[in-house]
């Protein structure tokens, strides 16, 4: 792809984003007409259609947007990692490690703020064991390694529902969907988004080198040539 092209791509996926950025902050559960969710985003309209469109539905939308910004960039330095374009957060289990956590934590009673420690435990744990298990391997090792444990954490996360209350249930379902009721503070999402884009872009000469898989080849004379991969 030229750059040209790679250029009229990214306009064109930004406009993307700003219309689906505007439409979920027009349209929801909520009767609002257009004109008065327009009103209110613009600073004015009346009470019920700001709190509706400024306090429930923007800090929603631009944590939605920064937490998808970070998947999307986890999987682009998974790919980048493994050399593989199949490698993403799902597939390597490390989502489902993460889902685990959540819902463990929520069936043992645990508060918001304690939920994304267990979470964040629960993928660092299914990270390092997918390392772990494809260590001395290719990255294909890796991979499959990965699906393999993605599978068995979706076996667990059905245990535990099957295991939680009707009280937790609705709770825990919601998690998983993708539930934005927490999201009280965007712009620390926003921000947290921000840094680690900076430092994926800081390491980006390293990962295309390392994505790249550079060949090399030396003449030892006419009939031979040998060829390797990373020094290899």
């Amino acid at each position: 792809m030229t750059k040209p092209t790679q250029y009229w791509a990214l306009l064109l996926f930004a406009a993307l984003a700003a219309a689906c950025l505007l439409a979920s902050l027009l349209t929801g559960s909520a009767d609002l007409p257009m004109s008065r969710a327009l009103a209110a985003l613009g600073g004015g309209g009346d009470e019920l259609a700001a709190t509706i469109v400024r306090t429930i539905r923007l800090p929603r939308s631009i944590s939605a947007f920064a937490v998808g910004s970070l998947l999307g960039l986890t999987g682009v330095l998974l790919q980048a990692l493994f050399r593989n374009p199949l490698a993403d957060p799902y597939v390597l289990g490390v989502s489902g490690g993460a889902a685990i956590g959540a819902l463990g934590g929520m069936l043992a009673g645990l508060g918001l703020a304690a939920l994304e420690w267990t979470a964040t435990g629960g993928a660092l744990c299914i990270g390092a064991l997918v390392l772990w298990l494809g260590s001395g391997g290719d990255s294909g090792r890796l991979l499959l390694s990965g699906v393999v444990l993605a599978s068995a954490c979706g076996a667990v996360i059905s245990v535990l529902l099957a295991v939680a209350d009707n009280g937790q249930l609705r709770g825990m379902v919601f998690w998983l969907a993708g539930d934005l009721g927490w999201a009280l503070h965007p712009w620390i999402d926003l921000a947290a988004a921000g840094v680690a884009l900076l430092v994926a872009l800081l390491g980006g000469r390293a990962l295309n080198a390392h994505a790249a898989e550079e060949r090399w080849c030396r003449s030892d004379g006419p009939q031979h040539i040998r060829c390797g991969r990373n020094g290899r």
